[in-house]
């Protein structure tokens, strides 16, 4: 009987808690590593939106001056978004001389993402949501 219950033994198979734990504690360090990571990667993927709009204002700009001699606000020259936009965009100090358009967010968290561009095509980011 007892050799019986021994061959029982020998022929479990399975994991011990030891060896879950360590997986669950593996698992959790690269957690920790890789989330961080990814919503920086996303952040910047969005910012991608603001800085399309951004040179498509600039072209728009380049071609209104072209015809008219002066820069002007946005719907002058035709600007719009398709769909739903993460950013708001408006043009400042649009004369003669040059324009200032800027496209700005507030994430979920109250972070404010600002970036302008000038009649130069100077891409700043003056706030940044990412860091």
């Amino acid at each position: 009987m007892t050799k019986f219950i021994r061959n029982i033994r020998n022929n479990q198979k399975g994991f011990t808690l030891i060896e879950l734990m360590i997986v669950v504690a593996i698992i959790g360090i690269l957690a920790a590593i890789a989330i961080p990571n990814f919503m920086n990667y996303q952040c910047k993927a969005k910012q991608s939106e603001a800085k399309s709009s951004l040179g498509n204002i600039r072209s728009m700009q380049e071609a209104y001056f072209a015809e008219w001699d002066t820069y002007s606000a946005i719907g002058p020259i035709g600007f719009e978004t398709k769909g739903t936009p993460r950013y708001s965009y408006s043009v400042t100090k649009a004369d003669t001389a040059g324009y200032t358009a800027r496209a700005t967010t507030t994430n979920l968290n109250g972070t404010t993402d600002t970036w302008t561009i000038n009649s130069t095509g100077t891409l700043i980011n003056t706030a940044n949501a990412c860091q």
